[in-house]
């Protein structure tokens, strides 16, 4: 990765992938600044994810967007072929659904995050992150994904703002990207081994981590992460800044 620490003071985001159904989400919400919540098609439906936006505005959680493949079978993380025009429709109604439901609570859609398969492509596969950034153009949206990424330059070249992300429970190539879910130890399972990832990762200059929401040892990580970045120094703040759900 070559994002470079853009200040002194290090801040940083932690978000959770959330309204996919798991137990955990109002726990995660106590200890995230960002969350980026199903739209119904991966996973969620309009009670799970109304529920999730109203919790995450009264905790003064940031809410994003997180449409995957509408694919519950695989969990949305079943890669597809699929055309940017395939790809802006599958997110563009995603995004219209959830930004309708975050409405009936009163709460802003601050980002938007693919999910799973969706997310993947969209890191190395230019006709996905054109899909991808047609759907989020008119919404004037940031975007998180991994940092030099096909995804990232199609964004900026779009003129839109990009969040690089990290993963606090993924195992990273050598290059950068994310060891897939299909290989063995591609995830981080020691909330230990996650906490030292993070520190890396904020010290490389990413401006957000991700911790997923189907992950039996959430909670645990996030509470070590929280009190890493405490001894550290490192302050959890949202990249919107103003907290403001």
């Amino acid at each position: 990765m070559s994002v470079m620490v853009s200040e002194s003071r290090r801040l940083i985001d932690l978000n959770a992938d959330l309204g996919e159904g798991f137990p955990d989400d109002e726990a995660l919400l106590d200890r995230i600044s960002s969350a980026g919540i199903a739209c119904g098609g991966h996973a969620g439906d309009r009670a799970v994810c109304l529920q999730t936006i109203e919790i995450a505005r009264r905790k003064g959680v940031i809410i994003g967007a997180h449409p995957g493949y509408p694919d519950r079978e695989e969990f949305g993380r079943r890669e597809r072929v699929a055309t940017a025009d395939e790809v802006a429709r599958i997110i563009d109604e995603q995004l219209s659904q959830f930004a309708s439901w975050a409405a009936e609570v009163g709460a802003i859609v601050r980002f938007v995050k693919p999910h799973g398969a969706l997310y993947n492509q969209a890191q190395r596969d230019l006709e996905i992150a054109v899909g991808v950034v047609t759907a989020v153009l008119d919404w004037g949206l940031p975007v998180l994904g991994l940092p030099g990424s096909v995804l990232e330059r199609e964004v900026l070249r779009a003129g839109l703002s990009f969040v690089p992300e990290g993963f606090a429970d993924r195992r990273y190539r050598p290059d950068g990207t994310l060891v897939p879910r299909s290989e063995p130890e591609a995830l981080i399972d020691d909330p230990g081994e996650s906490e030292r990832q993070a520190l890396i990762l904020i010290d490389r200059g990413l401006r957000t981590l991700c911790l997923h929401g189907d992950d039996p040892t959430a909670l645990a990580k996030a509470d070590r992460l929280r009190a890493a970045f405490g001894r550290a120094g490192v302050v959890v703040q949202s990249f919107v800044g103003d907290g403001d759900a």
